[in-house]
């Protein structure tokens, strides 16, 4: 099953596509969102695909323990476009006519889509992966590297932007700590892309000398490296063991293996996984990609269409019709 991160991809390829249809309107992020997950589906060949976005008020769980959290997004001067937006409003409105749009073609293609109320993508996508569909091989596609920590021997990260697929070997070898440990060194090092602080003096090449456990085979807890941390005399060794507090708040707000979240969402994540998804329809897609002018961007688009879709389609006529047996 592979699992994409919407928001996550939408929003990169929204900033790095420079692609404009046939009227000079900006439509990269439709564009770029089709052909990374194209790129992605055909690489990993997936029985079945799970796109997830944030709900309406995602945020809203982690900001009550940390009023801070994610608050360096909140604005944003910056055009990613300065050649085709003539200011900040008139991108953001072309940002969400796209992602409206967006929604509009994957509803033509062979894949699930969920967006629950008050949780964030991460949410949804850990559920899936460490609750539900716990008898399958899972690919989660994001740059976000929050979904590191998930990495097992079931469980894989998709990083369209280093263009990697991180298996547990791949953790290690790109950011010095096992996976298994990988969440504890984030709540040490914290996450500038989500405000997160860290605790002061955590840098990697100190934690790995005066904190070799944390690299180790043995799966450490926050009681654990604070224990290893007691009695020292060293500066960071200290400040780690006065640190335990902001330690298990980086941990409440990154964690994803056991995540909190409502039954009410539960059920409506579980309805879209376990319920029938919607069918490929070549002509509506393309119909669609005329009307928008952007059939140029696809060098072939009914062979960039079988290519990708095609097998997913015949495994969701399986699944469909699976579950009306179910029924």
């Amino acid at each position: 099953v592979l699992i994409i991160d919407g928001l996550n991809t939408f929003i990169r390829s929204f900033a790095v596509s420079p692609v404009t249809n046939d009227d000079g309107i900006h439509v990269g992020g439709i564009t770029g969102f089709l052909l990374s997950i194209g790129y992605a589906i055909r690489m990993l060949q997936p029985t079945r695909v799970i796109i997830c976005f944030d709900g309406k008020g995602g945020s809203q769980r982690r900001r009550k323990l940390f009023p801070d959290y994610k608050a360096n997004r909140m604005v944003r001067t910056k055009l990613n476009r300065t050649h085709i937006f003539s200011d900040k409003d008139s991108e953001d409105q072309n940002m969400k006519m796209q992602l409206g749009r967006l929604i509009q073609y994957l509803d033509h293609l062979p894949v699930q889509i969920l967006a629950p109320e008050n949780i964030e993508a991460d949410d949804a996508i850990a559920y899936i992966s460490k609750q539900l569909l716990t008898e399958s091989k899972i690919f989660i596609m994001s740059s976000d590297k929050d979904f590191i920590q998930l990495v097992d021997d079931r469980i894989a990260v998709w990083s369209p932007t280093k263009k990697k697929l991180y298996f547990k070997d791949g953790v290690m070898e790109d950011y010095k700590v096992p996976a298994h440990n990988y969440l504890l060194y984030r709540t040490l090092t914290g996450d500038k892309s989500d405000n997160i602080p860290g605790i002061r003096g955590t840098g990697i090449a100190t934690l790995q000398k005066r904190l070799p456990i944390l690299f180790s085979d043995e799966a450490v807890t926050i009681d654990k490296l604070v224990e290893e941390c007691q009695d020292s005399k060293i500066k960071v060794m200290q400040t780690i063991s006065e640190s335990k507090e902001a330690i298990e708040l980086n941990y409440q707000l990154m964690q994803l293996s056991d995540v909190d979240i409502s039954g009410s969402s539960k059920s409506k994540i579980m309805h879209v996984v376990y319920n029938a998804m919607s069918r490929m329809n070549t002509t509506k897609f393309k119909v669609m990609m005329i009307e928008d002018g952007i059939t140029g961007a696809f060098r072939n688009l009914e062979f960039w269409m079988k290519e990708r879709f095609l097998r997913l389609d015949t495994h969701a006529e399986m699944f469909n019709k699976s579950c009306k047996d179910d029924k």
